[in-house]
């Protein structure tokens, strides 16, 4: 007989998943770790990909399709996906962008390692970031041998007159919502970066959720301010799927060239027939109502979370509850948040820990999305921080007392109003 299979082998157990210091394949390891309810940021909601209308629009591309269409394209994208995008933008975000101006990236992971390659001869071989900032961006930058100095977010966005008095040539920053703290970059911020820019700067615009908006009207891309001076790179990651892939980015005329050439050196072009069924989404309308469907699940599964966290954590600081599709939560103490994400994960629920995202010292945290989960399991996931936060079996996470917390900050449509914070 043959001998029975091993059983099956965790992807990392929780003590070494949550380390102080996470190398560049943290990222797949908390992906492929088992866990019964999954909170970590960054994901939409997956189960609501629109594949009836995808149908839809892939048949009629593929009705009209011609032959020669299956053939090697335009390494910048398909012009009807191109021009797709650039309508989309001027829609959604304001930018006025001829179609010739976008180029269609693999997400916006590749727009910046393509970036990375175009701004290297120019001589810009470090971008600032923000602190707290992604933890996946700073990584991918350095994976292009770029340095990532940190500079200062605070309550209303970027440190400006730090990244001046820094002599940095270029920043990378999410100024519509924040990464991770979900902060506005205010307008006084605005204008002394727009004047930055002027002066010789470059900025990287990460409009990564910028369609997820609840309480709050659209903030302007500084793309429509500043078309010479702003990279700007967006996708449909956070609005249909990750796995599709598609991103755009736009470059002032200077570096095009150069990122167009990356591009083709990459891989000759993304995959076409995904780009235009993409671009009959957008020019159909499907896509705008897609979004309306998620914009209005994603409030209920945002005030369930919040709710949650006031019942289980009651004083815990929520910020940036007004967009997007994750909350960070700050507590007050000596709490290791590594070590309470592995504690979390060990009751089958996985958190992300604020200090991956911070390269200087930070207020303790986790960062949780709510997007891809329903109300019971949101509620059912926070229960189980709140059981880790106030376990002292064993001393790991001391001084752990929730009712050390504070409570500073909650949604607009909620029962209390936010501090700026929440409306970050």
């Amino acid at each position: 007989a043959a001998p029975p299979a091993p059983p099956p082998t965790l992807a990392a157990a929780p003590a070494t998943l949550f380390p102080p210091a996470p190398g560049t394949d943290i990222f797949d390891a908390v992906r492929t770790a088992p866990a019964r309810i999954d909170l970590t940021p960054g994901v939409p909601d997956l189960a609501a990909f629109p594949r009836a209308a995808w149908l839809r629009a892939e048949r009629t591309v593929l009705r009209h399709l011609a032959a020669s269409d299956f053939g090697y394209g335009d390494p910048r994208g398909a012009p009807a996906l191109r021009a797709a995008v650039a309508a989309w933008l001027a829609r959604s975000r304001g930018i006025a962008a001829d179609p010739a101006e976008v180029i269609i990236t693999t997400g916006v992971s590749q727009a910046l390692g393509l970036l990375a390659q175009a701004l290297r001869p120019h001589g810009i071989t470090r971008i600032a970031v923000e602190d707290p900032g992604s933890l996946g961006v700073r990584q991918h930058l350095n994976n292009w041998q770029v340095d990532t100095p940190p500079i200062t977010v605070d309550d209303i966005g970027l440190r400006v007159d730090e990244l001046a008095a820094s002599g940095l040539p270029a920043v990378m920053l999410t100024p519509a919502h924040q990464f991770p703290t979900g902060v506005v970059l205010d307008g006084d911020r605005r204008r002394h970066l727009v004047a930055w820019a002027k002066a010789g700067g470059l900025i990287i615009e990460d409009d990564y959720d910028a369609e997820h908006r609840y309480d709050r009207p659209p903030v302007p891309a500084l793309r429509a301010m500043l078309p010479d001076q702003v990279c700007y790179a967006g996708s449909v990651s956070k609005l249909l799927a990750p796995a599709l892939r598609v991103g755009w980015l736009l470059v002032p005329a200077r570096y095009r060239d150069a990122v167009v050439d990356a591009k083709r050196n990459a891989d000759l072009g993304n995959a076409v027939l995904p780009q235009l069924v993409l671009a009959e989404l957008m020019t159909s309308g499907a896509l705008e109502r897609h979004l309306r469907l998620l914009r209005r699940r994603h409030v209920r599964r945002r005030d369930a979370m919040i709710a949650s966290v006031s019942s289980c954590l009651p004083a815990a600081t929520v910020h940036g509850a007004a967009a997007g599709l994750h909350l960070m939560v700050t507590v007050d103490g000596d709490m290791v948040d590594t070590e309470v994400a592995a504690a979390a994960l060990e009751r089958g629920v996985k958190v992300q820990p604020l200090s991956w995202h911070c390269q200087r010292p930070y207020r303790p945290g986790l960062v949780l999305g709510y997007a891809s989960n329903t109300a019971s399991d949101i509620a059912e996931g926070v229960a189980a921080i709140g059981a880790v936060l106030r376990c002292r079996d064993d001393g790991a996470l001391a001084h752990q007392d929730a009712s050390r917390f504070t409570v500073t900050s909650w949604p607009t449509n909620g029962r209390r109003r936010p501090s700026s914070d929440a409306a970050g």
